[in-house]
């Protein structure tokens, strides 16, 4: 993408739905962009609207607890269409008030046992929406293909600003920053490895459903955009070791990012340790100033049982889901199926 010069931004979203590319050491670069699903949010809208489904006045329908529900806010907002978020606990009050502000009606709904957990309460409550205001537009996070693919404009954008690289790290939630980016990079070099970030308790990756103190990546699902032969390894993180992180990232970096970012950077930063002649790129995916009353502030941190000290410094291998102890762990996913992950071996 060419430098911009001699012309103002046409919009706060084409000023931000990019991120900055940024060297952190010798092989070490990131991806930190102010709002990562700004950009997906932006390219649905924008096609959706390219192929006829959106129209003045279109209700526009989606689930989400936290950023593509607001950068759909942000887009909705400037092209005049109203916009309905389907969230959960996870939507604080603060980005409720800024969601609201931009015109998005908020329905907060709670999981009561759902079997899809959280998610999948959600999903219900979004059908139900669906079959009640005919005509619809659904952006559908979670399965539409046009989530990965806005992320070949990023794939340029690295390409063009430090080349080919070796290893790409990035959190899982929906799976369309990753695998997208992924598929864009590896157009350029095939073995360039993909690894994805998770968290304990998530089930996208074969762990068993659990509480989920760090938001923002994982799931309660198994998103039908998280392409799992794309993934050579499997990262699965704890929210102290998330926050931690990225605690370490602002102070060692002056990059002010929020835990997602935090858990991308210490898998990253891991791997390119341990291969300093090859280059790796992590994704941050948005800025932390939604967390400064939680993961920056000690009183929370405290509250919730977390001394945040140094752990080690490198994840535990292990060879299936399902034998991940509750800390930094890793598997090497070999770009296999789902099923044959996790028919692999039986977890002690």
């Amino acid at each position: 993408m060419a430098p911009r010069t001699g012309r103002p931004f046409s919009s706060v979203v084409e000023a931000t739905e990019l991120p900055r590319i940024i060297r952190l050491s010798d092989n070490f670069y990131a991806a930190a962009f102010t709002l990562m699903k700004l950009l997906p949010a932006r390219y649905i809208i924008a096609r959706a609207e390219a192929a006829g489904l959106l129209t003045p006045g279109t209700p526009v329908l989606e689930t989400s607890s936290g950023t593509f529900g607001l950068g759909l806010a942000l887009v909705c907002g400037l092209r005049g269409y109203p916009l309905t978020i389907v969230g959960d606990a996870a939507v604080d009050a603060e980005l409720k008030t800024r969601l609201e502000m931009l015109g998005a009606r908020v329905e907060i709904v709670a999981e009561n046992g759902h079997p899809g957990g959280i998610q999948g309460a959600r999903l219900d409550r979004l059908e139900q929406l669906r079959r009640e205001n005919p005509g619809c537009f659904v952006p559908n996070q979670y399965g539409n293909p046009d989530n990965g693919r806005s992320y070949e404009i990023v794939g340029d954008l690295v390409l063009d600003t430090v080349g080919a690289v070796d290893c790409l790290v990035g959190p899982v939630g929906s799976g369309g920053s990753s695998g997208g980016l992924a598929r864009a990079l590896r157009a350029e070099r095939e073995s360039m490895r993909l690894i994805g970030v998770d968290t304990h308790g998530s089930t996208i990756f074969g762990q068993p459903a659990a509480r989920r103190v760090l938001r923002g990546l994982g799931s309660s699902i198994q998103p039908d955009n998280v392409h799992y032969t794309a993934y050579d390894e499997v990262h699965w993180v704890t929210a102290e070791e998330a926050f931690r992180a990225t605690h370490a990232l602002y102070r060692r970096h002056a990059l002010f990012m929020g835990p997602t970012s935090g858990a991308s950077f210490m898998a990253a930063a891991w791997w390119a340790r341990l291969h300093p002649e090859r280059k790796v790129l992590a994704v941050l995916p948005d800025e932390g100033y939604r967390y400064q009353q939680t993961v920056f502030n000690a009183e929370w941190l405290r509250k919730q049982g977390m001394d945040m000290a140094e752990r080690p410094q490198e994840p535990v291998l292990v060879s299936h889901p399902l034998d991940a102890p509750g800390q930094w762990t890793r598997l090497a996913w070999a770009r296999r199926t789902y099923a044959e992950v996790m028919g692999a071996g039986t977890a002690q």
